[in-house]
């Protein structure tokens, strides 16, 4: 993990391996951020800048560019570093400052210390900007290489956020602090997704994730074995675990904030869930062999909400909350579950299995009936669930469903913050026929080729009961194909910033009681 720090910019130590310097896109060419100092660190910060140098390497000033100068023998690289249009506003800024900690990370080289001198007069406030400085580089700098045998080298193994303006240094110390922290868990949830699918088995799974949260402040675990969930009556999770020969494991975590938040009259409560299918074979409806390649991944949505559990309680959120984790592996052994078969989940609705490949939404109805049962302010599920979800909006976009639009609404408010995209689709009553079955309360499966995503939401909303509830299907960036911008090849741990933004908001907590609640003591 990078360790980053804070120091005033004039007094910056020597032996720093780059210096990045923000420059800005206008108009007249990139123009250097104003009120610099003249050197950070040993390494020049030029005033005026040669333009047409810049744009014969094609750099304009764009959000996550970069040139590097190289200067005396013995300084520091200085690095220039696009942040885009001075005047970007809200969390365009935000996001265009991740980005630009990104790219000095990649071009800084490996190993050593680095620089990062932030400028003076941004809209965003000292600590928003450290957060989002920290974020980008810590993330930018994160490499799973537990089985590579080869020496290799990290990227910069120290960061210093340089501030010119000494009454900020409080603020940036603390913004720095966060997003350190944020970095952390979603690097936490990258690790258990990279993670080798027989090493990490549901019950080694369970054991990890336990063991974390379990130390953090207010917070408690339990983690139920084969026999809980058969007392529990979980026969989605059960249905989808007989292939195997490794036995489920549901992990239940609750966290109670220091200081809470009240509003009207009770502390809000929100439940996650999260899909945690540690092997995804496809069972007796197998995958091919290039469909098998990256299901590792499938438990990305329980990594998500997991880790952002663990951010959340870390960076103290004032709410209650549960997470609610169901894990198994989906394998064709001699019990699996097979086409026509009918599971009944916990809230004793009847599924019939006519997909052994459409094993998420199994488990997930009787995680989503656990968590309707807490009777919650909100419920918010994450699942790499359908491959229709890619097709129709891609790697980079988490499709996002539910009842509740306030929900929703505030969902991508704060998925537009923590620069992760959501895009809306819909639940249409009259599409509820595609899971009719002919002999249980519906099938796992709607119908070939329509709406595959909505069909299975429309599944999952048969078992949130009447809380708020809001399904993300996180198929397509859960996992990345290449290094770009902050994100690195394999998993991205998409989903924690934005529950974590989420949480964090009083406004979200605000919204969670309705006009027509009539309020529930703190004590409940």
């Amino acid at each position: 993990m990078l360790q980053i720090e804070t120091a005033p910019a004039s007094e910056m130590e020597t032996g720093l391996a780059a210096v990045g310097v923000p420059v800005f896109a206008g108009a007249e060419g990139p123009q250097v951020a104003p009120d610099l100092p003249g050197s950070a660190g040993g390494a020049q910060i030029p005033a005026v800048l040669d333009g047409s140098w810049l744009k014969r390497q094609g750099f304009t000033g764009k959000v996550g560019q970069s040139v590097v100068l190289h200067n005396e023998p013995g300084a520091p690289a200085t690095v220039l570093l696009g942040w885009g249009a001075r005047d970007q506003a809200g969390e365009d800024e935000v996001e265009a400052i991740r980005r630009a900690a990104a790219a000095f990370i990649r071009a800084a080289g490996e190993g050593g210390s680095g620089a990062l001198v932030i400028p003076v007069g941004l809209g965003p406030a000292g600590d928003v900007v450290a957060s989002a400085l920290a974020e980008g580089a810590a993330l930018a700098a994160y490499r799973f290489y537990a089985y590579r045998t080869e020496e290799h080298h990290p990227r910069l193994e120290r960061l210093v956020l340089a501030f010119c303006d000494d009454a900020q240094a409080d603020a940036v110390a603390e913004g720095a602090r966060r997003g350190s922290d944020l970095a952390s868990s979603v690097s936490f949830a990258r690790d258990l997704v990279n993670e080798p699918p027989s090493s990490l088995t549901p019950a080694k799974l369970a054991e990890i994730v336990s063991d974390r949260l379990g130390a953090r402040p207010g917070v408690t675990v339990e983690v139920w074995d084969e026999n809980r969930i058969v007392a529990e009556h979980l026969g989605g999770l059960l249905g989808v675990a007989r292939g195997s020969l490794e036995p489920p494991r549901l992990v239940r975590a609750d966290y109670a904030p220091e200081v809470p938040v009240e509003v009207g009259g009770r502390v809000p409560h929100v439940v996650l869930v999260g899909k945690g299918i540690t092997f995804d074979s496809g069972g007796l409806s197998l995958k091919t062999v290039g469909g098998m390649e990256t299901m590792k991944t499938d438990m990305g949505g329980a990594a998500a909400v997991l880790a952002a559990f663990d951010a959340a309680a870390l960076l103290g959120v004032p709410i209650r909350m549960t997470v609610l984790a169901p894990m198994s592996e989906n394998m064709p052994g001699g019990r699996a579950v097979k086409p026509g078969d009918v599971l009944t989940a916990r809230n004793g609705k009847t599924i019939e299995v006519l997909n052994t490949d459409a094993e998420g939404r199994l488990v997930l109805a009787d995680a989503l009936s656990l968590a309707a049962e807490l009777e919650p302010d909100a419920i918010i599920d994450l699942a790499t669930l359908t491959g229709a979800a890619v097709t129709a909006l891609g790697t980079g976009i988490a499709a996002l469903m539910g009842t509740d639009e306030a929900l929703q609404d505030e969902l991508r408010r704060a998925s537009k913050q923590a620069g992760e995209s959501l895009w809306p689709l819909p639940l249409p009553d009259e599409y509820r026929n595609h899971i009719d079955s002919e002999v249980a309360d519906m099938k796992n499966v709607g119908r070939g080729g329509q709406a595959g995503a909505i069909s299975a939401a429309l599944l999952l909303r048969e078992f949130v009961g009447d809380s708020p509830w809001a399904h993300l299907d996180i198929a397509g960036p859960a996992r990345s194909d290449e290094d770009a911008r902050y994100l690195s090849k394999g998993g991205t741990g998409f989903g924690v910033r934005t529950l974590v933004a989420l949480l964090s908001s009083p406004a979200f907590a605000q919204s969670l009681v309705r006009p027509d609640d009539p309020g529930i003591p703190t004590t409940a």
